[in-house]
């Protein structure tokens, strides 16, 4: 049935309540996100095994993207995010029951599983475009990112804390986090379950099938087939796989590289704070400039802060400061690319054929992680975090360059 409340309002509503899942699934993958690395290292003993937790739930969140995109389109997002925040929650506790086992193949699937909660992460941000009007999709889906800021930089200095819950319930102080990844997930269900009404995704198709032309019929082609057919969607998804990739390779190994260097797991925990904080913070600001300026600029500039954190992380040898301030960087970049990249992708297809597009470009963005994140142990056992920070910097010119082809074509991407 079709909302007739003010749509406007409606857009306000899913916006904060989508904002409120945001801070507490922040919670859980902020506090993951520190400890991850480590407790994969504890229980292989090898430095290059360290990047398979990031490859894990990076490789959860792609398995479940299109799952939870074909779930979206039949049931809507409601049901859709809040089952993929369960799932996350069920894998943060069997890798608590790995930590307390020493079973490391258990963490892995734990792992897996903990990462489709990043999958209702990701899509959340386009659940916010659903029934916003085309020029403010960028400042909403920016808006629903920013809140991720409180919890994600929270999570990572639960380490401590985490560690002292650990104790009180006799399970290894590295799993601690993982409690309260469990606790948060559950949370974010929750609130998405109870008070996600009306679903934004089944509220925009009963306002299309209201209009005098109808629901537009969905494209019988493939959604990879889709994106390849227009070259402002073939940029958008260079953007979030590039932006992605360099991402997790560059920050899931920095725990590692700053824990050989003698810091304490304080010091590694504010460091991954703030760049979450980075990743996060001015995503309202990345989203403006999407809709003002357009979304090459927006993509443009998130390719120039990730080449540049990836210099300073190259160079930083092993002083915390330094590799703070790249790490800073980089969630900058992180945060302007992806969501310039998102807003072009939704622009540049049909309202029916969106979720699918989503959830393959969702899907592209998580394996591109994994593979960042499994090449980054052989790298950095290869060549150092510096060899490591190297190869992220290369890695930003191919897409500048789809980027700039683009341009030079006359495509407005």
């Amino acid at each position: 049935m079709l909302d007739r409340r003010d749509p406007r309002a409606v857009q306000r509503r899913i916006v904060r309540v989508l904002a409120i899942t945001q801070v507490a699934g922040g919670i859980g993958i902020g506090a993951a996100v520190s400890v991850g690395a480590l407790l994969a290292l504890d229980l292989s003993g090898s430095a290059a095994w360290s990047g398979i937790a990031s490859t894990c739930t990076t490789l959860g969140a792609a398995a479940a993207a299109v799952p939870l995109a074909r779930l979206a389109v039949g049931r809507g997002r409601r049901l859709a995010l809040s089952t993929g925040w369960l799932v996350a929650a069920a894998g943060a506790s069997l890798a608590v029951l790995a930590a307390v086992v020493r079973s490391f193949p258990l963490l892995i699937v734990g792992l897996a599983l903990l990462g489709v909660g990043n999958a209702s992460n990701l899509q959340a941000r386009f659940a916010a475009t659903d029934l916003a009007e085309p020029g403010a999709r960028a400042r909403s889906l920016g808006l629903v990112v920013w809140a991720t800021t409180v919890g994600a930089v929270a999570g990572p200095n639960l380490t401590r804390p985490g560690a002292v819950l650990a104790g009180a319930v006799g399970v290894p102080a590295l799993s601690g986090p993982l409690l309260v990844t469990a606790v948060a997930a559950v949370g974010a269900a929750v609130v998405l379950a109870v008070a996600l009404r009306p679903d934004p995704l089944l509220t925009a198709r009963a306002a299309s099938a209201a209009t005098p032309a109808g629901i537009p019929t969905p494209d019988r082609r493939g959604a990879m087939a889709l994106i390849k057919a227009s070259p402002p969607a073939v940029a958008g998804l260079a953007g979030l796989v590039t932006g992605h990739a360099v991402m997790v390779a560059v920050m899931s190994l920095t725990p590692v590289h700053l824990h050989a260097g003698g810091a304490s797991l304080t010091v590694i925990g504010l460091t991954i704070s703030l760049h979450i904080a980075g990743m996060y913070g001015l995503s309202p600001v990345a989203g403006w400039l999407a809709d003002s300026h357009g979304r090459r600029t927006g993509l443009w500039t998130g390719y120039a802060l990730l080449a540049t954190a990836t210099l300073l992380t190259a160079g930083a040898g092993h002083s915390p400061v330094v590799v703070t301030l790249g790490l800073i960087v980089l969630g900058l970049g992180w945060s302007f690319t992806t969501i310039a990249a998102s807003a072009q992708i939704t622009d540049a297809v049909a309202e029916p054929d969106r979720p699918r597009v989503q959830g393959t470009a969702d899907l592209c963005m998580s394996l591109s992680g994994a593979v960042g994140g499994a090449v980054a142990g052989i790298i950095v056992s290869l060549a150092g975090y510096h060899g490591l920070s190297l190869v992220a910097t290369l890695a930003v010119f191919p897409a500048a360059a789809i980027l700039a082809r683009a341009r030079a074509e006359g495509v407005a991407a």
